[in-house]
């Protein structure tokens, strides 16, 4: 009894032994969560299925060998596709028909378009539908490398300072050609719908009569800005209408301003001062939409005593680009980053957490698969019910403390020898009774 009571003592052991050198040999594996041998002790029982006061033990036997799953450390890493999860729940990998789940991010595109790990496993999300935002469903992580299309500008917004002191110039009529004839000029992009480039000229002139009012003209790639009536055949102005009036308060604040074109009699009030830009006078060739409309925000602008300048010009219109990068925010959402500047959500990374994680069946490359004995997948996005926020540009080291395994293994050492001593034991004590006479 005691050789087969020890036996079970010296398997115990081994299985110990193996768990720990398991853990030990993945302490730098990304994402791996270490694992611990559970054992229970084995009683015999009675043909009733119980035992007595006087019942011995027969030895112990290994109940399950169960993943740890807390949290390990994030290495930052600088790759924005190296995904580091702080907090619950599991990447989503399709391997085929079979659904994986992982805590380990080091993720790239393939040549296809898809993010994937690097076995070829395809990262689930949930697919951007544009302003209506995310796919209800998840799917495989496509990200489109095609160019991103470009904007035609519809609204530019002016930060510019007029020098209150400034007199109304002494050279009239107006001459986009004569610096004389004007106070002040700005030069600012807008794009076409083909995401052709334009200068857009704004000249300042201090009316004589009204001290805070301004007229204000406007200018497409160097055209005159009245364009020309006298030539044969005439030219007509490129941007409509072709001048405005902007009127400040006594703080230098803007109150209103005025389209002139309307009505010149009685102008009416606009706030942004809308535009149409004729394309074709620009360039003939160009194929893009014209006229193009769009509008002039001076909202920002003020009258002050100081130098005339420009302090901000932005406008919403950018030229086509192609991808140059990926960014990938703390809610999981990818976005595309393209030379022109813009940036573009294409998916969102989801996440899978299960009411008993400890279920989970483990099949190699710190992923695992769903088992009845864990659950349904709760699957959402990050930073949402229970599940953690993702962290671009690091990855999850693996959870094993080092330290502690050594400590482990040299009490399953001490174990295996304890019991191999038993036997030596009972063999000593067999070896008498045979020599009795």
């Amino acid at each position: 009894m005691s050789f087969r009571t020890a036996l079970t003592g010296l398997n115990a052991a081994n299985s110990d032994l193996g768990v720990i050198s398991n853990n030990i040999a993945n302490n730098n594996t990304t994402g791996f969560k270490e694992s611990r041998a559970e054992f229970g002790d084995i009683f015999s029982l009675s043909d009733l299925g119980t035992s007595t006061r006087r019942s011995i033990g027969t030895g112990v036997k290994l109940n399950a060998v169960t993943q740890q799953f807390k949290q390990g450390n994030l290495d930052t890493t600088g790759n924005p596709l190296d995904l580091g999860l702080d907090g619950e729940g599991l990447f989503m990998l399709r391997d085929g028909d079979v659904m994986k789940y992982t805590r380990a991010g080091g993720f790239g595109i393939d040549k296809d378009g898809y993010i994937v790990n690097n076995t070829g496993q395809r990262l689930q999300g949930f697919a951007s539908l544009g302003d209506a935002g995310f796919a209800a469903q998840t799917s495989d992580i496509f990200l489109d490398t095609k160019q991103n299309d470009a904007k035609a500008t519809s609204k530019t917004l002016f930060g510019i300072n007029l020098n209150a002191g400034d007199n109304a110039p002494t050279v009239t009529p107006f001459d986009y050609a004569n610096p004389k004839s004007y106070n002040y000029s700005t030069s600012s992009t807008f794009y076409d719908s083909q995401g052709t480039s334009h200068t857009l000229t704004t000249y300042f002139v201090k009316d004589s009569g009204t001290p805070n009012s301004w007229t204000v003209y406007y200018g497409a790639d160097g055209k005159n800005p009245l364009g020309d009536p006298a030539a044969t055949p005439p030219v007509a102005a490129a941007v409509t209408p072709t001048n405005n009036t902007i009127t400040f308060d006594t703080n230098g604040q803007i109150v209103k301003t005025l389209d002139h074109d309307s009505d010149p009699t009685t102008p009416n009030v606009f706030d942004p001062l809308p535009i149409t830009v004729n394309l074709a006078a620009l360039n003939p060739n160009s194929g893009a939409t014209t006229p193009l409309a769009m509008s002039l925000d001076f909202t920002g602008s003020t009258q002050f005593g100081s130098k005339s300048s420009t302090n901000s010009v932005t406008q919403d219109g950018f030229a086509s680009g192609r991808l140059v990068g990926v960014d990938v925010g703390e809610d999981g959402t990818i976005f595309g980053r393209y030379s022109n500047g813009q940036s573009k959500a294409q998916a969102m990374v989801a996440l899978a957490n299960f009411r008993n994680k400890q279920g989970l069946s483990p099949v190699g490359d710190a992923s695992w698969v769903q088992t009845a004995a864990a659950g349904e997948a709760i699957v959402g996005q990050p930073g949402t019910s229970s599940l953690g926020l993702v962290r671009s540009g690091a990855l999850e080291l693996s959870n094993v403390e080092l330290t502690e395994q050594l400590v482990k293994m040299i009490s399953a050492q001490r174990n295996f020898q304890a019991n191999a001593q038993v036997i030596s034991t009972a063999d000593q004590m067999t070896q008498t009774l045979l020599q009795i006479r």
